[in-house]
């Protein structure tokens, strides 16, 4: 009897000390999160994160581009980069293609440039480089000016100090942009300037990753004193401009950047919308946005921890963009101008990498926003003829395989968010998702999916009917039949659910029970020769059977939908256990940053998205703790706090979401699912803002299991709705 009592005494003081420890750091914690913010990290490899200078889900995006073209500068910056071109008014964060780049600017002091000037950029000082949410700053030594960059939701503003007054200059090159290829992007343009007025206004037609137009308006606080016309070079269609400015005694120049994806009348409505505020007012109204959304989520943790988890949270605010005009207007994914449902239209919507953790956090985080984002989902299938898949400026790009919208709607109807706020109709989002599944797409390039005939056939897709990734094709569409299954049923449509639910396991085709791996098969069902699990294929760059991974990463694709049926299918909790321990200690036979071959334990591979939920998967077996010490060292190695602490594309927040969620203690291993599978929390405490305006605490708990407000819970299926009702959330050690 005397040892148990000395047991709770030093439980009772361990609670104590926990608690207050966790008071102390969440009263610390409140006050100005955006300090905690660091937009450099992922900006020094392959994070591809730009530190340009946004609001939560902007349309614009000011910063900086070191280089207009290459993988290595899909967001236009590298950390290290000498030298800087200018200061572009668009981007996309940690993406895998270069896209977007418009209306670069570039000031110096001074009149050094003429119509016979080729090299316009500048060696910055590094040491002077800054950057925090919705601000960036840095100085041009050479060029005598320092730059300063902010932005509301639609137009960028620049301010330009200079070390001399009188006359400067500001090239304004609107044929740049960042390329997918070797160029030039440009194939219709048309601008005018009206010196003035200070103003520029034009549009350019580009094809890229995707064929888009952006119309524009650039204003300036002081008339333009001379317009230099730079001679085209081969084959550019837009102008580029060398206009000269007197700024006097007070040597600063002010540039507000406005965009459409519509037309100039749209860009400059956008403009009027906030143009009486000063810098000043637009960077700390920025800064406030950030605060307001950062201080939904607080946890107690040192600075250094602080740093990598906030700065991760804002990654995954940045995108999708909402690219609607102020009118409401939006050029669709086909060209056409139509009204943005609810006066909001999201693009970049990186759905294959963003359908696994971002849209579920979003739901947690951001509520308020998910039924708009269905909504343009619907919308761009009403014009397209299916759901998105990678949007860029509102047209698709067809990018990656299967269906990863279709999670994201079922995950919302799981959760009730249809019926939430604007909502969204249940049975029009069913119809857009079985058309999604079923009508052929005989506009869709030869790469995409174009019909259904084959998988229909066969339940799989035969590796000799289809060029390449049959294997990860076939699992991924099982993913969204899963959904749509998901969503029928919530429907009242038992027979659509019946049909979706047998196609989403034509995984089962692919199990090759000898190999113990899923395998390309022929159609007269010939497994693949030859065959070496560890070889990783990618269309783009060894083709294959796999999208940017191997077969030991997809062969636990079907856990996204059905980890129940995947761990009978192998065989049981022991032989799923012994299958996982050989998958995280097989070697790999290198890194290979094109093939998503980064960021290695194993087999694992942290740096794409096909390996994200599979430690969480050894909560199906009979050592859980397996996954939460797994889940300990990715956090641990694979994220930093300075500008390489992001190893992969973060993917428009993807990566940046499994910290997020990781810190928390849960997964969502089945997105479609409405619930979570806990891990470990990767701090002391945690608090979550419900949308009622309470707080769910989480913490480590001292007792092994999952607790909610003490009750326990099944660790493979933490409620979302049961979250945002709870007041304590406690996941205890497995053993």
């Amino acid at each position: 009897m005397i040892l148990p009592m000395k047991n709770a005494v030093r439980r009772g003081l361990f609670a104590l000390v926990l608690a207050l420890t966790a008071a102390s750091g969440m009263a610390a914690a409140r006050g100005d999160l955006t300090r905690h913010v660091d937009p450099f990290i992922g900006t020094d490899g392959t994070g591809h994160v730009t530190p340009a200078a946004m609001v939560p889900f902007g349309m614009v995006a000011p910063g900086p581009d070191n280089a207009d073209r290459g993988w290595s500068y899909s967001s236009g910056y590298q950390y290290r980069a000498p030298r800087i071109l200018g200061f572009s008014n668009t981007h996309i964060s940690g993406a895998g293609i270069p896209e977007l780049g418009d209306v670069l600017l570039m000031p110096a002091a001074g009149t050094r440039w003429t119509a016979q000037s080729t090299d316009f950029s500048a060696v910055h000082d590094k040491q002077s480089e800054s950057a925090r949410p919705g601000v960036y700053r840095v100085t041009l030594p050479g060029h005598g000016v320092r730059v300063e960059l902010t932005t509301t939701q639609r137009v960028g503003v620049h301010r330009y100090t200079f070390t001399q007054a009188g006359r400067v200059q500001v090239l304004v090159d609107l044929q740049h942009g960042l390329l997918f290829g070797d160029g030039p992007r440009v194939t219709q343009a048309s601008s005018s300037v009206d010196a003035a007025r200070g103003e520029l206004t034009g549009t350019t037609h580009a094809k890229n990753w995707v064929e888009r137009e952006a119309s524009f308006i650039v204003r300036f606080d002081r008339p333009i004193e001379r317009v230099t016309t730079l001679p085209p070079r081969a084959g550019e269609k837009a102008a580029r401009y060398v206009l000269d400015f007197d700024v006097g005694a007070g040597r600063v120049l002010h540039a507000r950047v406005a965009l459409s994806t519509v037309d100039v009348d749209g860009a400059r409505r956008n403009l009027a919308v906030d143009e009486a505020k000063s810098f000043e007012a637009v960077r700390g109204a920025a800064q406030a946005q950030w605060q307001r959304l950062l201080s939904r989520i607080e946890i107690d943790a040192d600075a250094r921890f602080k740093k990598i988890f906030y700065s991760a949270l804002y990654r995954t605010l940045l995108h999708p963009s909402d690219i609607a005009d102020a009118d409401g207007r939006v050029r669709g994914p086909t060209g056409q101008v139509m009204a943005a449902p609810g006066g909001v239209y999201y693009s970049t919507l990186s759905l294959w990498d963003t359908f696994r953790g971002v849209h579920p956090l979003f739901t947690l985080l951001v509520p308020e926003r998910v039924p708009g984002f269905i909504q343009t989902m619907l919308a761009h299938q009403r014009a397209q003829g299916y759901l998105p898949l990678w949007t860029a400026w509102g047209r698709e790009t067809h990018t990656m395989i299967g269906n990863p919208a279709l999670p994201v709607i079922a995950d919302a109807v799981a959760k009730g968010l249809h019926r939430q706020g604007a909502g969204f109709d249940l049975q029009a989002a069913l119809q857009a998702m079985v058309e999604t599944s079923t009508l052929p797409r005989p506009n869709a390039p030869e790469w995409a999916q174009r019909g259904w005939d084959d998988y229909e056939r066969f339940g799989y897709l035969p590796l000799d009917r289809i060029s390449n990734e049959s294997v990860s094709k076939t699992l991924e569409l099982g993913i969204g039949d899963d959904a749509v299954a998901r969503v029928a049923r919530a429907a009242g449509r038992a027979d659509l659910a019946e049909r979706f639910a047998r196609r989403a396991g034509g995984w089962r085709h692919l199990w090759d029970a000898q190999t113990q791996m899923m395998r390309g098969k022929d159609s007269a069902g010939r497994w693949r020769e030859p065959f070496d699990p560890l070889v990783p294929t990618s269309p783009m760059n060894n083709p294959g059977d796999y999208t940017e991974a191997n077969a030991w990463q997809y062969t636990l694709t079907p856990a996204l939908h059905d980890p129940a049926g995947l761990v009978v299918q192998m065989g049981g909790p022991a032989a799923f256990e012994a299958w996982l321990d050989r998958f995280f200690s097989v070697q790999a036979p290198g890194t290979n940053k094109h093939l998503g071959q980064e960021a290695l334990i194993g087999q694992y591979a942290h740096g794409n998205e096909p390996s994200h939920h599979i430690a969480y998967l050894y909560a199906w077996t009979a050592a859980p703790e397996k996954g939460q010490a797994l889940i300990r060292r990715i956090a641990g190695s694979f994220y930093g706090s300075g500008p390489n602490g992001i190893i992969g594309n973060d993917d428009c927040g993807q990566m940046s979401a499994w910290l997020v969620l990781a810190t928390l203690g849960f997964y969502p291993v089945v997105p479609a699912s409405g619930s979570y599978v806990a891990g470990t929390p990767l701090v002391v405490g945690a608090r979550l803002r419900r949308p009622d305006g309470g707080w769910l605490h989480i913490r480590p708990g001292r007792r092994a299991g999952v607790w909610l407000d003490g009750r326990p819970l099944d660790p493979r299926a933490l409620p979302h709705a049961a979250l945002l009702q709870a007041r304590q959330l406690e996941i205890g050690a497995a053993r």
